[in-house]
């Protein structure tokens, strides 16, 4: 049974903007570069802490731009390629090594997806991830499926200026049902079916069957 803790970090091991997972090289990557900057890693810090943050300076418009490169490699690459595997890898760092993820595929950031092993992510799915997605085992996203975790002040003023993010955490063998709505803040119990097409705007216990918008739960499940 999945069992998130206290901490959004608690069931992976806690990385700030970047993986750890691989050997070091001497050669510095562009977002290593990038993280030298210690405004970059304020704001990024205030994201992930659920601060209001300002998505909009030129670091982290620079920041995202790393995520698109990888995005658009991954997108204009066949599945049977050998390359597919490295690239998603290079977008998913903080995620197991056997995740497959169907292109298309939009994300913000990818090194704050955090999916267990065997995660299958069909096609044409979005992650607004800035605020942490955590996938279970063996938890199968449909097409179509919006995982956001962004957010924004209903205030126009306040909009203008900055925008938060709060996590979302879904459980494992989990099926998220095609054109499913995942809103920000929400957490998803073990084992259960969101029906396609749903909207979740609050929190599923484990092994139950939602519905709707917003969703519902329609029957128990796994009894």
């Amino acid at each position: 049974m999945c069992n998130w803790g206290q901490s959004p970090f608690s069931r992976f091991a806690k990385i700030c903007v970047y993986s750890q997972k691989h050997p070091i090289s001497f050669e510095m990557t562009k977002r290593e570069e990038l993280l030298q900057n210690a405004a970059l890693r304020e704001e990024l810090r205030k994201m992930q802490a659920g601060e209001p943050y300002d998505a909009h300076t030129p670091e982290m418009y620079a920041w995202r731009d790393e995520t698109k490169k990888l995005l658009r490699r991954l997108n204009v690459t066949e599945y049977h390629e050998p390359t597919m595997a490295s690239i998603t890898r290079e977008l998913l760092p903080n995620s197991a090594e056997n995740v497959y993820v169907e292109p298309p595929f939009h994300c913000d950031y990818g090194n704050l997806i955090f999916a267990e092993e065997g995660v299958f992510i069909n096609f044409g799915c979005i992650i607004l991830d800035g605020g942490g997605v955590y996938i279970g085992r063996k938890t199968l996203i449909a097409p179509g499926v919006h995982i956001f975790t962004a957010e924004h002040p209903t205030n126009a003023d306040d909009r203008d200026k900055w925008e938060m993010c709060r996590p979302v955490r879904i459980g494992e063998r989990c099926w998220i049902g095609g054109d499913v709505t995942i809103c920000p803040g929400v957490t998803i119990g073990d084992r259960v079916v969101v029906a396609a097409g749903s909207v979740v705007i609050r929190d599923v216990p484990s092994d139950v069957m939602v519905a709707g918008n917003p969703a519902v739960i329609k029957k128990q499940l796994n009894k």
